[in-house]
């Protein structure tokens, strides 16, 4: 008797060559026992959608896109508390989680993956415990780029889009003043960048924290939140941290955490997993331990 497989699709994502091989897809799919339902996503919040009204109907979920698609589907997982295994086709133009875990960018290749792999725990966040992120939740400098990227723009140079984008960006670099708190510490000073992750990389560009150290099922973020700087020579001296990856304590926080508390006297704008997030004066993000199957 042939399991059922929900195959959510965003046809829009990366450079879009996941449509070129989608017979290849089905057909592998079809031939590894699997009756296959194709979902195209139309507008935002379709992934979410689909698996929150039909997800439990279905023995196996994959996911078809970039890492937004990717962040609808297990938010939807998430609301619905659907516990069936969640296979993903990367399609983006970063695909930052997918190269984390080590999911093949190939599109056949992650399919025989999902086929051929085994369901592995990950951690996953919310926001204000009623969003959620699969791997960063940030705010400050560069972030907007990644939702204020045109699509075509990002199918054409992928990463390098966001590049120049972000080049774009810094003479506009704003600073917020904002209050932390985990465990028993509370920090408060000015900011340029912050961000609250469960990624190898974000952005495409390898973590500048604690990369070495990071499991995806431990229940505890890595966190870096970087000063703002006072004159060009220390913003020269945070970008050559950056560059060389390496965390520069007289200009950055680092610490990890399962539970962060953040609040500001002005609404600060959020991004979680590349998608804007809205202002925000006060966020609390928590850590939902190996809340998710991943197929890897």
């Amino acid at each position: 008797m042939k399991k059922e497989l929900l195959f959510i699709l965003n046809p829009t994502a990366g450079k879009t060559h996941i449509k070129d091989r989608l017979f290849d897809v089905i057909n592998a799919f079809s031939e590894a026992d699997y009756r296959v339902t194709v979902y195209p996503t139309k507008q935002p919040m379709d992934g979410q959608n689909i698996v929150i009204s039909e997800g439990s109907d279905y023995d196996l979920i994959v996911c078809a896109g970039g890492d937004g698609t990717l962040d609808e589907v297990v938010t939807g997982f998430m609301i619905s508390k659907c516990e069936k295994p969640l296979g993903y086709i990367p399609a983006g133009s970063t695909n930052d989680f997918a190269r984390s875990l080590g999911i093949p960018l190939d599109p056949m290749a992650a399919v025989t993956n999902i086929i051929s792999g085994h369901p592995f725990p990950i951690d996953v966040g919310s926001f204000n415990q009623k969003d959620y992120f699969i791997y960063v939740a940030a705010f400050g400098a560069f972030t907007e780029v990644s939702y204020s990227t045109d699509q075509q723009f990002k199918n054409m140079f992928g990463h390098a889009a966001y590049i120049m984008n972000g080049i774009r960006s810094l003479n506009s670099i704003t600073t917020y003043q904002a209050t932390i708190r985990y465990d028993d510490q509370e920090i408060t000073d000015n900011f340029i960048y912050a961000m609250i992750t469960n990624s190898l990389s974000v952005g495409g560009l390898k973590h500048v924290v604690m990369a070495d150290d990071v499991k995806f099922d431990d229940g505890i973020f890595e966190c870096l939140l970087i000063k703002t700087p006072t004159n060009p020579i220390e913003l020269q001296a945070i970008i050559n941290s950056l560059l060389i990856s390496e965390v520069n304590e007289k200009y950055m926080y680092c610490f990890k955490a399962s539970r962060i508390e953040i609040t500001s006297d002005e609404e600060i704008p959020w991004v979680m997993d590349g998608e804007f997030g809205g202002n925000h004066k006060a966020v609390i993000i928590d850590n939902h331990q190996q809340a998710l199957q991943i197929i890897r």
